[in-house]
């Protein structure tokens, strides 16, 4: 299975101020000739990469779409659907993936897009800074004729096909590719190419490809994307009309009943305390279940999400979003707030007086540390708060015994479960596994288990994690987006900000 592989740390308020540089007045209830709607989105980031091997998947969504055709896309609860890939079968060893892909489409430099062409994409996709996280356990890639390729793996991997469709498998000129320049001129053959009134970290605008396979699935015309990283800047574009699909915040919420807008919401992280030493190797108490167990019981997250989180969400004590594979409904209570119970734990595992700590700090979750340090001081747990920048606190967070933490989820739950438990990420750089042997047992059969019995396995391993307290989970968060009355968006639980396959127009 894979190694390693990269989640982001879900954050708006992380991004640094900025505002739009200039206006528009296309209004999202307007018709564009030929049946078209003007589409101009509200993000809240610059794209990261035009090069899909450098790209992000949670913030670079509705940029790629735009370019380039993924081999795969992902419906709202992150199955596989078709795009280039027309169809695909897995082999009875799970160790080969054989696609057959479409014939119609061409790159926007003319080139044909065939299984070669997807081969040289997959390769070098495989080899990328980010994209190889899709493709840890992929053995090689072959063009079986023109439009066959079998994807070969070096073991099974039941994420492959999802992460292919989440952003991993954006398919780019083979010329732009062995050019190097697909960073600074996406190549792609996507429904729009980008155009030359585009201005880098402020607006992108784009022409609609006439004759792209897919045509009628991409109704904007025109289309343009924002990057405003302030919240306000961005609500008050949507209030102007320049934007009509933004991605909200509570105030933008707030406002769209009484402009007739549309609300999309999903959970997509979950906030509370990650623990990174729950041998208790580095920091001792951590290591006693019951310690964890009582900085479970001792948060009242339902009431943290009211007042802090703005009721955006939903009270959970589990990684595994709510309402979909996975999650166990009976067990979000399990740790329903309970101070006296968490003193008593704290106190048979011998911390009766609490014990001291260093945590790191950002301002981007400052808006909980008042609620840590409040009930650290119910347990007698005295806190020292080292105070950094937010890209330091990426860095350097899980050097900590544990940190305050707003972590992304997936819709795929194996893929929940390789990225929250069993292999190294940035915020869990040593998952200790052999120090918790039923654990590694348990996520060996989510691994190797039939398909038929592989949920089972995953709510049982869920279970098991939960019961050890593996997080403190105050609740899990929502997505939102809130669009103008004729536009729908489908929010994804691993996607920061959906792709142009996830906006249509309503109706």
């Amino acid at each position: 299975m894979k190694k390693a592989t990269t989640a982001a740390l879900l954050t708006v308020s992380a991004l640094a101020l900025s505002a739009c540089s200039s206006g528009g007045d296309n209004n999202g209830n307007a018709e564009a000739a030929g049946g078209n709607v003007p589409l101009n989105i509200g993000e809240f980031a610059d794209v990261t990469s035009w090069d899909p091997s450098l790209a992000d998947i949670g913030f670079d969504g509705p940029y790629l779409s735009a370019v380039y055709d993924p081999l795969l896309g992902v419906d709202t609860d992150g199955n596989p659907t078709p795009a280039l890939a027309t169809e695909w079968e897995v082999s009875e060893d799970f160790l080969t993936v054989t696609m057959e892909l479409r014939t119609d489409a061409v790159f926007s430099d003319g080139e044909p897009f065939n299984a070669d062409a997807a081969v040289a994409s997959l390769e070098y996709l495989k080899e990328g800074a980010r994209s190889q996280e899709a493709y840890l356990s992929v053995d090689s890639f072959e063009a079986v004729d023109e439009d066959t390729i079998e994807i070969n793996l070096a073991e099974r991997d039941d994420t492959l096909l999802y992460f292919m469709g989440l952003g991993r498998s954006y398919m780019m000129s083979p010329k732009a590719i062995e050019s190097g320049t697909l960073a600074e001129a996406p190549v792609g053959s996507g429904p729009y190419t980008m155009a030359s009134s585009s201005v880098a970290g402020a607006e992108y605008h784009f022409d609609k490809v006439a004759d792209h396979w897919a045509a009628d699935q991409f109704k904007f015309e025109p289309l343009a994307i924002y990057p405003i990283q302030d919240a306000t800047a961005r609500n008050n574009a949507m209030l102007s009309g320049q934007v009509n699909l933004n991605y909200a915040d509570q105030a933008a919420l707030d406002q769209a009943e009484a402009n007739s807008w549309n609300v999309a919401k999903k959970v997509s992280g979950w906030v509370g305390l990650q623990f990174t030493d729950r041998a208790g190797e580095s920091f001792e108490p951590l290591g006693d279940e019951r310690v964890r167990q009582a900085l479970n019981y001792a948060f009242n997250g339902a009431e943290i999400l009211g007042t802090l989180g703005s009721g955006a969400g939903e009270p959970t004590n589990q990684v595994f979003p709510f309402g979909m594979p996975g999650h166990v409904a009976e067990i979000d209570e399990q740790y329903a707030v309970n101070l006296d119970k968490a003193k008593k734990l704290l106190a048979d595992a011998g911390y009766a007086d609490g014990f001291d700590i260093t945590m790191p700090m950002s301002q981007v979750f400052q808006v909980w540390q008042p609620s840590v340090d409040q009930v650290f001081g119910e347990l007698g747990i005295k806190v020292t708060w080292e105070d950094m920048q937010y890209m330091d606190y990426q860095t350097k967070a899980a050097t900590y015994p544990m940190f305050v933490s707003f972590l992304s989820m997936d819709s795929h739950p194996v893929a929940n479960v390789l990225r929250q438990i069993s292999t190294p990420q940035w915020y869990n750089p040593n998952p200790q596994m052999d120090q918790f042997p039923d654990v590694q047992a348990q996520v060996e059969k989510v691994l190797t288990a039939a398909p038929a019995d592989q949920l089972a396995e995953v709510e049982t391993l869920n279970r098991m994690v939960t019961d050890k307290a593996w997080f403190s989970v105050f609740y899990q968060a929502n997505n939102s987006y809130v669009s103008a009355e004729n536009i729908e968006v489908t929010p994804v639980t691993g996607m920061m900000f959906p792709t142009l396959r996830q906006i249509s127009v309503k109706g």
